[in-house]
């Protein structure tokens, strides 16, 4: 059950218990999390698995759910989904959750790279690369289940839903977060705390409220995000097509009914990923005959025919880089942070990451009896974390500048790198380790 606890429960001293095998684990700790979609509720976990205490604000109402509910799809061809990283999922693994997602989600055995009307070609495979696979694609709403589930059981973690930040406040030894509960009523309510951890979305309103400012850059494309059926099984293969209107991608999927890891499986399902020129979603999302056609052109036969399609959703991409993620005692995550272009999949895993690292730091910090919310601490976690930031916004802007430039020059010799790629030892597995999100 949600629960909607007195801010008199969270003001709290900081408590550390000593368990029977010495070790020492966190009861209490002040830390808030502005916003609760799947990185804020994942980010609580990843605390609550080091023994801190959270407490998670979150604008929408969340859904009324109990492990015992029906657990099959209710919409076969009506989902957004994620493909996950494997240090996404040994992240998950890490905190005991992997078990459950793992029923709905579809591994990707091998990657094929190709542009529509070139010769360039390459392909990843997992048996030359020598892992189990190169990472999974799962059902946003699965994910979004087994996660709030989890966060709903965990004594560590209290959930405040409708809720809406309305002001930040810092001082040397904590912030207080206000916000406007509504419940039978609506009310005006505040929380205090070591620490303030903001996951509230490209559209941050705690990212706004300390006048952090942006970098902002649009692609003037849109993303058409679905799921379809062909009449060939997908065989747990990825494949990126670049096509002049941007990049496009078709992910395997589970079956409606069953582990999408089975090897007697044959899905039919996938993920589809379909960037078109701002202003041209309209008819793509109206019309089932035009969208099949339009993909069965772009990809040829390489996923077989395209026969169904499910409701799509359309997201105008735009990049969008916080001025910083680290102000006195707040941190700035997630799609607050850093909003990327869907490209090869390396939002979500990014945030993850990001994620694993800070809950980290914080238990190292708590461990040695300091202040969580250390503004030192904090930009210590900014810093350690700029590099592979860095490095994945470079490596999605230069795929989507790189395979949209018209120049036919530019378009020959990306195609000879793909061929490059293709053919040259110790390239594939220094692009796949970095694809995993195993080097950072």
């Amino acid at each position: 059950m949600i629960q909607n606890t007195d801010v008199n429960l969270l003001n709290a001293q900081n408590k550390v218990e000593t368990t029977a095998d010495n070790r020492q684990a966190i009861t209490e700790q002040q830390v808030l999390i502005a916003g609760g979609g799947h990185v804020g509720l994942s980010f609580a976990l990843l605390l609550a698995n080091h023994g801190i205490a959270s407490t998670l604000i979150e604008k929408n109402r969340y859904p009324t759910i109990s492990p015992n509910d029906d657990r099959n799809r209710s919409h076969y061809l009506d989902s957004r989904n994620t493909a996950l990283s494997r240090r996404t999922v040994q992240i998950y693994q890490e905190i005991g959750l992997w078990d459950k997602l793992q029923s709905h989600a579809c591994r990707i055995d091998s990657v094929q790279i190709s542009e529509q009307g070139s010769f360039g070609r390459a392909q990843l495979n997992k048996a030359e690369e020598k892992v189990e696979s190169f990472g999974q694609v799962m059902e946003n709403a699965w994910l979004g289940r087994e996660l709030l589930l989890a966060a709903q059981q965990a004594p560590l973690i209290t959930l405040i839903d409708n809720a809406n930040v309305s002001a930040v406040t810092q001082k040397a030894d904590g912030v207080t977060l206000s916000f406007s509960h509504y419940g039978e009523e609506k009310t005006e309510q505040q929380l205090q705390g070591s620490v303030l951890v903001a996951c509230d979305g490209r559209d941050s309103t705690v990212r706004q409220l300390l006048d952090i400012g942006t970098t902002t850059y649009d692609y003037q494309q849109t993303a058409i995000v679905g799921v379809v059926e062909t009449d060939k099984p997908h065989e747990h293969v990825a494949i990126e097509r670049f096509s002049p209107a941007g990049p496009l991608a078709v992910l395997p999927l589970t079956d409606p009914d069953g582990d999408g890891n089975n090897e007697y499986q044959n899905g039919y399902r996938r993920s589809v990923v379909w960037v078109c020129p701002k202003g041209e979603e309209t008819r793509y999302l109206e019309d089932d005959a035009h969208f099949l056609q339009t993909l069965q052109h772009a990809f040829g036969q390489r996923a077989g025919t395209f026969v169904a399609a499910g409701r799509r959703g359309a997201y105008p991409l735009t990049r969008v880089l916080a001025d910083k993620q680290a102000d006195g005692r707040c941190v700035i995550m997630g799609n607050a942070a850093h909003t990327l272009h869907p490209v090869a999949g390396q939002g979500f895993n990014l945030c993850m990451r990001d994620a694993h690292v800070l809950a980290q730091m914080m238990s190292a910090q708590v461990l040695k009896g300091a202040d969580i919310g250390d503004p030192t601490l904090l930009k210590r976690y900014e810093k350690a974390r700029l590099s592979d930031q860095k490095r994945v916004i470079r490596f999605c802007d230069a795929v989507v500048h790189g395979f949209t430039h018209p120049n036919p020059v530019i378009k020959l010799a990306r195609n000879a790198a793909l061929v490059a790629f293709d053919k040259l030892p110790n390239i594939k597995p220094l692009v796949a380790t970095y694809a995993m999100g195993l080097k950072s």
